[in-house]
């Protein structure tokens, strides 16, 4: 399971090359170029799939309201205040997909 051994990686910053990026995912590691298994997902913290899960809203213009999120992320270049309004392409939104059923199964709450 290549994310479980990764899991204390994502909670640094994304890599530079690229936003929505995180060391140690496999090939990649790319929220926005693959699909991240279920498997590999179940074996992040909650912390961590909030972290991944809430990059995916930042790499894509969403305006955080809470204090948790707006002090992990900047607000400056957001343009979407509604998370349902967000265009996410196929990897990103299976991501966010599976992201939110493993956070529901493992009972996490939002920061």
């Amino acid at each position: 399971m290549r994310m479980i051994a990764a899991a204390f990686l994502l909670a640094a910053l994304p890599a530079t090359a690229s936003a929505g990026c995180f060391e140690g995912l496999g090939t990649t590691g790319c929220t926005h170029l693959e699909t991240f298994g279920r498997d590999d997902l179940r074996g992040l913290s909650c912390q961590n799939l909030w972290y991944v899960r809430n990059s995916i809203y930042n790499d894509n213009g969403y305006c955080f309201k809470t204090q948790a999120a707006k002090a992990e992320f900047d607000n400056s270049d957001c343009f979407v205040n509604d998370t349902a309004k967000l265009r996410f392409n196929r990897h990103e939104q299976a991501n966010v997909d599976r992201i939110v059923r493993v956070e529901k199964e493992k009972g996490c709450r939002a920061p």
